[in-house]
């Protein structure tokens, strides 16, 4: 039995959908493949209104997750390069250089977009998010509009919805014995964005991610010697790794680069994460 305070919202998220409703011009369900983005697409069904379900390829989220975006008919779109040719290109993205959403995420499909925000998310949300509906400027003064049905949807409600609706998830939200966590997220793996420790627990279980950075930051230094990060602060890709996933200041990984006992970067990682550079 649906709690009258879910039913209320669901309601109301039905409402907000159908008022944007176009036959000719369908709304993007902007599809991230998390679970907060299966609940937005069910309501647009249920609301009968004329979308497009379009899930961005960042070519570096969880395994399983394409898998399950063609399980829910989402349409595939891909990336005209990919997160590890973004670092040649690029060099390591970083909490405060997030390139890659810019490439990979963030880019505007259709003019009407309905996302699976939600303001108990995090206090950032909360704080940027006041009104289910915004103007969200992209590069090249592209506007979207964006709909936010369960702006005001705790992690309950969506739990609750999802079984209710018997909607079987992504792989990352169950564990090993199948149980269903909603207070998981998913996001792209190694995210600079997530929490050190929650950072390198992802890694150490998918190492080649690793290899990745390093390789691909080898050939970016290469093509890019100008770059003053490039020449005065690290002598090799190693050092830059090592300072992106375990240090919070250039000033702590100085202290790593500068100590008595002089430290083999490149040891360190393939021990760490038990792999071969």
């Amino acid at each position: 039995m649906m709690r009258p305070e879910l039913q209320k919202k669901i309601n109301q998220a039905i409402r907000l959908l159908k008022l944007y409703n176009d036959e000719n011009n369908p709304v993007e369900v902007a599809y991230s493949g998390g679970k907060d983005s299966d609940v937005i697409l069910q309501l647009a069904k249920e609301a009968g209104i004329n979308y497009r379900a379009i899930y961005k390829n960042t070519t570096i989220d969880p395994p399983g997750t394409i898998k399950h975006c063609k399980d829910m008919g989402v349409e595939i779109m891909q990336p005209k390069k990919s997160f590890f040719q973004l670092i040649e290109q690029n060099g390591l993205p970083t909490r405060f250089s997030r390139f890659c959403c810019r490439y990979l995420k963030e880019y505007k499909v259709l003019d009407k977009a309905i996302i699976g925000v939600r303001r108990e998310e995090s206090r950032q949300r909360a704080e940027r998010y006041k009104e289910p509906t915004r103007c969200r400027l992209y590069n090249k003064n592209e506007y979207v509009e964006q709909i936010m049905p369960i702006l005001e949807w705790t992690t309950q409600d969506v739990a609750e919805f999802l079984q209710d609706r018997k909607i079987k998830c992504a792989p990352v939200y169950y564990d090993e014995c199948g149980n269903f966590h909603p207070e998981r997220r998913l996001g792209c793996l190694g995210c600079p964005l997530a929490g050190r420790r929650t950072r390198l627990e992802t890694l150490k279980k998918y190492p080649n991610i690793v290899r990745q950075y390093c390789n691909r930051q080898r050939k970016y230094r290469k093509e890019h010697p100008q770059v003053k990060a490039v020449t005065k602060y690290f002598n090799n890709e190693y050092e830059q790794v090592f300072r992106d996933l375990f240090c919070a200041t250039q000033q702590e990984f100085v202290l790593y680069q500068k100590s008595l006992f002089a430290m083999d970067f490149k040891a360190f990682l393939e021990n760490y994460f038990n792999i071969k550079l």
